[in-house]
Parts: structure tokens; C-alpha cells; sequence
């Protein structure tokens, strides 16, 4: 009997699952763990989801988003659990496919650089059907469209979606630590979140 031939995406993935470029930096963290890559994509996801890194949670239930950020992400885009965790329709790719760790005050450690440039560029020719890009923080925005500043970026996000192919949207992280930062920018939930769940209903719908 043969075999079911392997995409070039599921190869790549299986690569990256296999990666362990940051096994001494995580072990040298406060949580001292170990590279647990999560990687969630198909080719064929209309959707882009570009994020920082997988904190512990996300870690430990090895899914991307399974934590309170993810539930107000979720809100944000007007999507629900099953089809935000289809792969077919929706790719989540962070800035680092691992959890970076703890620094000694207990804080999230950045992404590591080197995953961006050893996985990116092939991630994303490995995703041709794209319809529309959501940049999640400051290090997505940077990565993706070159932009510095998470909040005069965001304010300006008519120009991001008019600057080309994929229509992209940029937003501020989901984390706890920015409901301040929602409460002092009240246009954010008012006008960009309408638009956000309306580009994700078409997205989705694109034939």
C-alpha cells in the first residue's frame, strides 16, 4: 500500500516542531523549560493570526491562544473557538513558535530573533491563499510591515489596510496588561473592531 504523499507545508511544519535552535537559551530562563515549537497552519488559511511568542499556557496546552488573551482575540475578531482552531482557514504563526521563558523578574522574555529569520520567510510562502492579515503587537508589526509603535500604528489603520495585498489590520496585543491601553483609546473597540470582524466574516466567506 502506498503511502499518503506530505506537503511541502507539512514538512516545513514538521520541521518546525522538530526545532530545538533555543534549547540552551530556554534552559538557561527562570522556568529553565524546554523548546515545545507550536505550530498551527495549512496552506490553505484565508486568514493570518501573526503574534509574538506562546506564553506558558500556551505552552503547556500546546495550541495556540488558549489563554485569556485568546478569549479577548477571539471577541475582537467576532470568531469562535472551532473556527478560530481550523487550521484550513486559519493560520496563527507568533514571532516564535516556543514559549521564551520567565526573566528574572518574572516577565515574558522577547521572541528570539532567530526564529523569525530561520522559519518566517518559508511560513509564509507556504501560505498563497491568504485573504487578510491580523498583526497582533508590536513585534508583528515590525516583522510584517516594518512599523515601530504599537499605538501610533494601530491609530492609523485606514492607511495599514490601504497600503496593499493582503489587506492587513494591526492591533495591540490581548494581554491583561493592555485593558489600560483599551480604556484610554476608546475608537479602537468602537470603529476598528467592526471593521476586524467584518474583513474576518469576508475572509472567511472568499471563494
Amino acid at each position: 500500500m502506498s503511502e499518503t504523499p506530505v506537503s511541502p507545508a507539512e514538512r516545513l511544519a514538521g520541521e518546525i516542531r522538530a526545532c530545538r535552535l533555543c534549547a540552551q537559551r530556554f534552559a538557561a530562563t527562570a522556568t529553565a523549560h524546554e523548546p515545545r515549537p507550536v505550530v498551527w497552519f495549512r496552506p490553505s488559511a484565508r486568514i493570518l493570526i501573526a503574534g509574538q511568542a506562546p506564553g506558558l499556557r500556551v505552552h503547556e496546552a500546546g495550541r495556540p491562544f488558549a489563554d485569556p488573551s485568546g478569549t479577548r482575540l477571539r471577541a475582537w475578531l467576532g470568531m469562535d473557538e472551532a473556527t478560530f482552531y481550523d487550521r484550513d482557514r486559519v493560520a496563527v504563526v507568533p514571532m516564535a513558535f516556543c514559549f521564551p521563558g520567565y526573566d528574572a523578574r518574572g516577565a515574558d522574555l522577547p521572541p528570539p530573533p532567530i526564529c523569525a529569520q530561520s522559519w518566517h520567510a518559508r511560513v509564509m510562502a507556504a501560505l498563497p491563499d491568504l485573504r487578510l492579515r491580523v498583526l497582533v503587537g508590536g513585534h508583528a508589526l515590525d516583522w510584517h510591515i516594518g512599523a515601530k509603535g504599537v499605538t501610533q500604528t494601530v491609530a492609523r489603520w485606514r492607511e495599514v489596510m490601504a497600503s496593499g495585498a493582503p489587506l492587513t489590520i494591526p492591533l495591540p496585543h490581548p494581554s491583561w496588561r493592555n485593558t489600560a491601553w483599551l480604556k484610554r483609546h476608546p475608537w479602537f473597540e468602537t470603529e476598528l473592531v467592526p471593521v476586524l470582524q467584518a474583513e474576518v466574516r469576508r475572509a472567511l466567506e472568499a471563494e
